[in-house]
């Protein structure tokens, strides 16, 4: 039987970010007119969201680290990408596309509510292995995370959260950098 659902379009990202390098921690990488602020009860048990990423990665050569991507929704990391590894081949800016895909797996007060995230993200830059240049075939599409899915951390989804898209590098250097130049979060049932 159907359910009646819809999806939407919750928001976009109208111009381009500021390109970010020269960190380590995670933070905010996309323009704050970006962030969403989702109301409570927004997610019930199967509500699926999914996340649409676009820009350019820069990373430096012979160790480059890696790069990490998470999703929050207020203070919970509700999905994380883990560490993606970076190619031993310099990059500057050159094109990424990352999808994300979550599930509320429960709702709930206080930590109960937790997403089941994975996703994809494909560029010339990300490689399976440390040490790796580019391949001849050229972008390389990696699964995350790369280790077993499991849910993110938990939240409250009784009041109202902002959700939010972070990056953070294992190697804080000036040729390390990430820029989105597109983003949008719809809610698909």
């Amino acid at each position: 039987m159907s359910l009646q659902t819809w999806q939407e379009l919750l928001v976009s990202q109208h111009a381009a970010g500021t390109l970010f390098n020269t960190y380590t921690t995670a933070k905010t990488v996309i323009n704050a007119q970006a962030l969403v602020t989702l109301p409570a009860g927004f997610f019930a048990l199967g509500k699926m969201v999914r996340i649409r990423v676009k820009g350019g990665i820069s990373n430096i050569v012979t160790t480059p680290g890696t790069i990490t991507f998470q999703v929050m929704i207020g203070a919970a990391i509700a999905f994380t990408s883990g560490a993606i590894q970076l190619n031993a081949t310099a990059h500057t800016t050159l094109p990424f596309d990352l999808e994300i895909i979550l599930t509320c797996r429960a709702e709930g007060d206080g930590t109960t509510a937790n997403l089941m995230g994975q996703a994809k993200i494909t560029g010339v830059m990300v490689t399976k292995t440390a040490g790796q240049t580019d391949d001849a075939q050229g972008d390389q599409t990696i699964m995350a995370p790369a280790t077993a899915p499991a849910v993110g951390a938990g939240f409250d989804s009784t009041i109202a959260k902002v959700l939010d898209f972070w990056a953070g590098f294992s190697i804080s250097n000036a040729g390390n950098g990430v820029q989105v130049q597109q983003y949008s979060v719809e809610a698909l049932n």
